[in-house]
């Protein structure tokens, strides 16, 4: 009788513990549709509790030690991130940024606390710089990047400008080139690698405009790209983003030199901040970066962004093929023949190599 008791017990204990590895093994819980649900029910709850408290609506103009700056009508809230939004899961190294819209609860003084931050229609961001495993929001809600760069002082960096159009596309952003300091122009070298820059993007489909913020050429062509929309100008630093939106908008941010030894710009500009066009629209003023790094791209992803070399890869005579070394290569013959710009290549070479 006790044996059998005792088997009794037994069996249950091997079926409990059947159930637990079973469970463990059972992944449906993390099914895209279920995480999905989840989202929604606790969107829905959140929504429910927002609309207990008394918010306004606002967007962020810039963001510094000392506060978030918030515009709500033509008032003006320094605020802080409530205690429950820092505690949000994220993968990004900040929870707010420039342009974005949030929900905030009015104090006295005109300061505010963060309640909500609305759902982004486009965002610019980039890898973190130190950890790579976050990215860093830049700005949100824009409609197109300035990708800003200059022919000289500091040199012009294509395979930095691919990376920002990758990071455009995937922001869901329109892309727009601006070259600066075209007045600095000088040997025959320089022209001929202006005119390979100007039709290889242009080749893209992607706006081109050729500016001096010191003669004024193109600043009109570039007002005109500008009206009734939302702008970020993104690039290098050194390459006159602040004195471009100075010509702009006849506002006097702070403009610095290129350090001379390492033809590198010094960063004037500290944070982003949104500034409001009288023509119509507003732009962001984002601080210069040496690197850049785009946040969760895939060696796949590549195919989507290089069309015009993929294309043509398809044609190698190995299907591993590095386009480096192996003969045969029908992109490295591309190359030679015309078919693909130089300065296409070497920035889907640096990248596959980078993702790989």
């Amino acid at each position: 009788m006790n044996d059998r008791y005792d088997e009794e017990i037994e069996s249950r204990k091997e079926q409990k513990a059947a159930r637990k590895i079973s469970s463990k093994k059972d992944r449906s819980q993390y099914k895209k549709t279920d995480l999905k649900k989840r989202e929604k029910l606790l969107h829905e709850e959140t929504q429910k509790k927002l609309a207990k408290q008394d918010l306004i609506k606002g967007r962020v103009l810039a963001i510094s030690p000392e506060g978030i700056t918030v515009q709500h009508l033509d008032e003006f809230y320094m605020c802080i991130l409530k205690g429950t939004l820092k505690q949000t899961w994220s993968q990004s190294k900040n929870l707010v940024t420039v342009g974005d819209l949030v929900l905030f609860i009015k104090e006295p003084g005109n300061k505010g606390s963060i309640a909500h931050i609305e759902e982004r229609h486009s965002v610019l961001a980039r890898q973190e710089h130190l950890r790579r495993r976050q990215q860093q929001l830049i700005a949100a809600n824009i409609d197109q990047v300035l990708i800003t760069v200059s022919l000289v002082s500091p040199p012009l960096k294509p395979s930095l400008v691919d990376r920002y159009i990758i990071a455009t596309f995937k922001g869901n952003m329109e892309p727009v080139i601006v070259v600066n300091k075209t007045d600095l122009m000088s040997s025959n070298n320089e022209k001929a690698f202006f005119e390979l820059f100007i039709t290889t993007y242009k080749a893209l489909h992607i706006p081109v405009i050729p500016v001096s913020a010191f003669t004024g050429e193109g600043i009109e062509a570039l007002k005109k790209q500008m009206q009734n929309k939302s702008s970020v100008f993104s690039g290098q630093s050194g390459v006159g983003k602040s004195s471009l939106i100075n010509a702009v908008t006849g506002l006097d941010l702070l403009v610095g030199d290129v350090v001379e030894k390492t033809q590198k710009g010094s960063h004037t500009t500290t944070s982003a901040h949104l500034i409001p066009l009288i023509f119509g629209g507003w732009c962001i003023d984002t601080p210069g970066i040496r690197s850049f790094g785009v946040w969760d791209l895939r060696k796949e992803d590549l195919n989507t962004y290089f069309p015009e070399i993929t294309e043509i890869g398809y044609g190698c005579k190995y299907t591993n093929c590095t386009h480096t070394h192996e003969p045969e290569c029908a992109l490295t013959q591309a190359v030679e023949d015309g078919k693909i710009s130089p300065l296409r290549f070497e920035s889907y070479l640096k990248l596959l190599v980078e993702i790989s």
